[in-house]
Formats: structure tokens, sequence, C-alpha cells
């Protein structure tokens, strides 16, 4: 009899469900009767306190569609798995032991950074562990794409489409808040095709002047509004200087209630145009997944199955060159996956004037003369190696 746990830890998000799903049914329909499922209840804390369930095919049936997690989630920060209790236990030790009690073959974990950092601890400890990438910051190392990233981004670009009209007709400056604190993917992709006019992301600090300068322009050239994607972890030049103290105690102190107001505030201050935020939150990890999810779940799911059955234990599945492998947890416990500075997304953004707040139009002018003088050296210079070979022939 093949043993299977299976748990979704940390921050919800579309797709959950559709990949139980997956791997259930492919382990089903591998097994048959000769295989047991238990679903382990919020996350890690129902590994940690043995709370878990036999699951049935019927727990399965009619989930793809469905959002959140059937077997609910938690946060349990990595940090403290090896935090004691009043028995001088800590988590790993109590987890260790339900896995062992219950003579599993296998534990499957969904989840996130946080998540695969334990799971790998797991590994580590000589438990059989397979995990899948979830997050819809599409921040998770190894894999060129997260379950929950795509309909995350359908949501965000769907509200920043629709502020569009309002900012027209009022002739305001929309900042309009996505989710991700140290990766800009969802803000990048999302703000792209939404339209944005300026996108604001964690890699790429800002100037407070050159967002003003942005506005500016697009006034005076006859854009009554603007809009701007800002990632709720976007830092500004000063904070990027500043040390990890110092950054968490200047955010500790920021009376305005995320990046996006304070940003609001100043500009206000300074742009004379009324300004208004626009946070969808959570509204971006709610519902169901889209078509793209649910087949990707559908691939992962069943390519963890693959992985069980062959006993390829202590890997992440992943998808590279739209191809499903397998990844060592030990190469992506601990990564996060940022945008490069450099990217091929970001410089698109720039060739059509998006702006990512990190110079000045004047600093572009600035630029493009440079690029135009090395232009013009490379012609002088060729023309005058034509004539030294014209010389050497005659």
């Amino acid at each position: 009899m093949k043993r299977v746990g299976m748990l979704t830890s940390g921050g919800d998000c579309q797709g959950l469900n559709s990949t139980l799903r997956g791997v259930a049914k492919a382990l089903y329909e591998e097994y048959g009767k000769e295989v047991e499922i238990y679903g382990f209840r919020d996350g890690y804390k129902g590994l940690i306190e043995g709370n878990v369930r036999l699951m049935t095919p019927r727990d399965f049936s009619g989930i793809l569609t469905i959002g959140g997690t059937i077997l609910g989630t938690s946060r349990q920060p990595f940090k403290n798995m090896r935090d004691k209790d009043e028995n001088g236990v800590d988590k790993v030790t109590k987890m260790i032991k339900t896995y062992k009690d219950m003579n599993l073959d296998c534990l499957v974990i969904l989840g996130g950074n946080g998540t695969t950092k334990t799971a790998n601890l797991l590994r580590e400890e000589g438990l059989n562990v397979i995990s899948l990438p979830k997050t819809i910051d599409n921040d998770l190392w190894g894999t060129e794409v997260t379950f929950g990233y795509q309909t995350a981004m359908d949501i965000a670009t769907d509200v920043i489409d629709k502020i569009h009209s309002t900012a027209t007709s009022h002739s305001r400056v929309f900042l309009v808040e996505i989710m991700g604190h140290g990766a800009g993917w969802l803000t990048l992709t999302a703000g792209i095709a939404g339209g944005a006019d300026i996108i604001l992301i964690p890699e790429i600090p800002y100037d407070l002047d050159a967002v003003v300068e942005k506005l500016n322009e697009r006034k005076k050239s006859g854009h009554s509004f603007t809009i701007v994607a800002v990632a709720e972890g976007a830092i500004s030049k000063e904070e990027a200087a500043m040390s990890k103290k110092e950054f968490k105690a200047a955010r500790a102190a920021m009376s305005d209630p995320s990046i996006s107001f304070k940003l609001a505030r100043e500009l206000g201050e300074r742009c004379g145009q009324e300004i208004r935020v626009v946070n969808p939150g959570h509204f971006q990890r709610g519902g169901g997944p889209d078509a793209y999810d649910r087949i990707l779940t559908t691939r992962l799911g069943t390519g963890a199955a693959r992985l069980i059955k062959h006993k390829q234990y202590g890997n992440m599945v992943a998808i590279r060159n739209d191809q499903i492998v397998a990844v060592p947890l030990s190469e992506v416990a601990g990564k996060l996956k940022t945008v490069p500075v450099d990217n091929d997304l970001v410089q698109a953004a720039r060739d059509i004037g998006i702006s990512f707040g990190d110079e000045t139009i004047g600093k572009k002018d600035k630029d493009k003369k440079k690029d135009k003088d090395k232009k013009k050296d490379k012609e002088k210079n060729k023309d005058k190696d034509k004539e030294k070979d014209k010389d050497k022939k005659d």
C-alpha cells in the first residue's frame, strides 16, 4: 500500500485545489485501491499537530475550478521551525514524528519560498518530500512560472484596465498597488498588459524626481491622467542605500499604510494633480484558476505523481522550456527569483515609453546624445579604416 501525505502551506492562491486534484487523480489512476492519500489540515500546522484525515477520490472531484484550498493553509515561518515548546520539542521533531507514526512513503507539499525552505529542511532530516511551486509573485527560483501567477496577473491587469476610464474622466493620477514584496514580476507584467505609464518594482529603486517629471511630461503632452503600477515592495533610491536594519526602521516609522499611499502624498505635494490609490489586495489571490493555470497545475500535479512512482524524492516539480522537470530542493530553497533589470520585458516597456522612475527625462536625453555620438565615432573610424585599406592597396 502506497501512503502519501499532502498539504498546502503559506498564502493561498488560485490553483491549489487543481494541483491537489492532478496529484491525486494520477495516483489513483496508477495505483487504484493500493494508494492512500492523507490530507493535513492547515499546512505544516496540521503536520505538527497530527491534524490529518484520509482522503477519498470524491474529495478531489469537482475542485478543478474552485479557488482557495480544500485542506486549508497557515503560515509557519521557517525561522521559527527550531523554536522549542514547553517540553523542549521543536516543530521539526514533531513533523518527523507525525510522518513516521503514519508510515508515510512520501509527503507532497504545495507552497512558495518559505514553504520550500521547510520542505528542504524535512528532506535533510531524511523524509521523502516532493514540492510544487505555488505563488502569485512568480518569485520561486528553479521554475519559469509558478501556478497562481497567470490568474493573478489577469486580475491585476483587469483592475488597471478598469481604472483607465475613471482616471480619464476625472483627469487624475491613479496608483494601483499590486502584490509582490521582493520581486516585481506581477507588477511588471500586469503594468505592461494594462497600459500603465509608470511601473515601480523592487528591483529598480525609484527616484521621486523622475516620477514627478514623468507626470509633468504627460501633462505637457496633453495627457490629463496617469496610471502608476506600484509593487507593494517598491523602494526609493534613498531606501535602497540603507542597511537592512535602517530600512526596517524607516518602514516601521512610516505613517502611511503602504508605499502607494506614501507616494500619493509626496506626489500630491509636488505635481498639483489629484492622486488616488487603488489597492485590489487579496482579490489578486482570490477566485478560481484561469484556463492556463488549470492546465499548468494538472501538468505539475501529474508530474509529482510520476516522481512518486519512480521514487524521485527531494525534488520540486518545475517547468522549464515548457517541459515538466524535477529540480533538487537543495538548489531551490532560500533563493528568490527577481526581475533582472536588463530583462527583455523591462526593455520592451522602456521602448514604448513606460517609466520605471529610475531616471529623469534630462538623463534620457543625455544618454541618447551619447549613443548618437558613439555611432558617429564608429562611422568615422569605419571611414578611416576604409581609407587605410585603400592606401595599402595603392
